[in-house]
């Protein structure tokens, strides 16, 4: 595979995980683990995914100051300046703008793949042709995001919808975030409707003017960070601007208000790998539905996560959908696909005495 020497692509990594606790912790979160069991953590088959599409001097990783020294360790053939690190978590537009500036300074005709780092992405081939036909099919002028083609009327990922044409690329007409199953249903039968993957790609100069455009308080503080890039007085511009950022994703602050968005239809099999229902539904099932780690045994017991350690045996009886697991110093048993219940997990153990030494 040939590499375009005009590709960039920068790796979302900051976030902490809060979906995947107790697995995912602040020290360690999801993007550093090896939630799936192939030997790599997610955020080392990232990268292994993209190497072959362009120069590895043109990867870069955004991630938090804490996690620097991890991916230093897990992406060693990285050099300092590729891992560019944020003081405060401020969301997605930020973080894009801040890696958007840092790569027009090196080549102002860059074509930017942006990509979370914590994604499952089967038949890699396939997902490689797909960025490079979609940086062929990027300008200085459009906005592309990947569309994956539903499987199921999935409530947990965002959808958007395309005005036909004969070309891969179709223009963007709508984005709806996460809609109820019923709506869900209406999307994928349709045939107009494709998952948000969350993956874009874009020319360095149209992000630039899109973030000019829909959010100046980003853009304005970004520029003024750009003096000091490569000198000694980077760290202290980064904080400088991030606290004059708003929080906001790349999705609300620019995709959703702009009229260049297109989609780039993509076939390849994809999990954003969000909560423990969809790392369960990509993990290996016995005839129950169950995924077993460990010494367990189970009666009546269907469409569960078991993971047990350290030899101790587990023994389950009676439950339907649920995550019962030791994860190190935590033991959980609750009902894996209520998302929403682990961020409650996490906000009410720092009020809790001792609670903060588990998260």
């Amino acid at each position: 595979m040939k590499k375009n020497n005009d590709l960039f692509v920068v790796i979302m990594a900051g976030g902490v995980g809060v979906r995947f606790w107790p697995h995912s912790r602040n020290a360690r979160p999801k993007q550093f683990l090896d939630i799936l069991g192939t030997g790599k953590t997610l955020i080392r088959s990232t990268f292994e995914r993209f190497a072959p599409v362009c120069p590895v001097e043109n990867i870069f990783v955004v991630t938090s100051q804490e996690y620097e020294a991890i991916t230093k360790s897990e992406l060693p053939e990285l050099a300092g300046s590729q891992i560019l690190t944020e003081p405060m978590r401020k969301n997605t537009a930020p973080c894009i703008a801040y890696a958007a500036w840092k790569i027009r300074t090196l080549n102002p005709k860059a074509v930017m793949v942006v990509s979370p780092s914590d994604h499952l992405i089967l038949n890699e081939q396939e997902f490689q042709s797909t960025i490079l036909k979609a940086a062929e099919k990027s300008d200085q002028d459009k906005l592309i995001t990947l569309g994956i083609k539903p499987t199921r009327p999935e409530t947990g990922y965002g959808y958007i919808q395309y005005l036909e044409s004969k070309t891969s690329l179709k223009k963007v007409k709508t984005f709806t975030e996460k809609p109820e199953l019923s709506i869900a249903k209406k999307f994928v039968e349709s045939g107009d409707f494709v998952w948000n993957s969350g993956i874009f790609i874009w020319g360095v100069q149209a992000i630039c003017k899109a973030l000019e455009v829909h959010t100046p308080d980003i853009a304005d503080a970004i520029e003024d960070l750009s003096v000091h890039f490569g000198k000694s007085t980077e760290p202290e511009a980064v904080t400088n601007a991030y606290s004059i950022c708003k929080s906001i994703s790349i999705d609300f602050g620019v995709m959703e208000k702009a009229d260049n968005v297109y989609v780039m239809l993509a076939t390849f099999p994809w999990s954003d790998l969000g909560s423990w229902g969809s790392l369960h539904e990509n993990s290996k099932r016995d005839e129950n539905n169950n995924h077993i780690e460990g010494l367990v045994m189970t009666y009546d017991t269907r469409n569960s996560f078991i993971k047990s350690k350290d030899g101790k045996l587990m023994v389950v009886q009676g439950l339907n959908g649920y995550l019962i697991g030791w994860f190190d110093d935590v033991l959980i048993v609750c009902e894996k696909d209520r998302e929403e219940l682990f961020r409650r997990y996490v906000a009410d153990l720092k009020n809790v005495p001792d609670g903060p030494k588990f998260l």
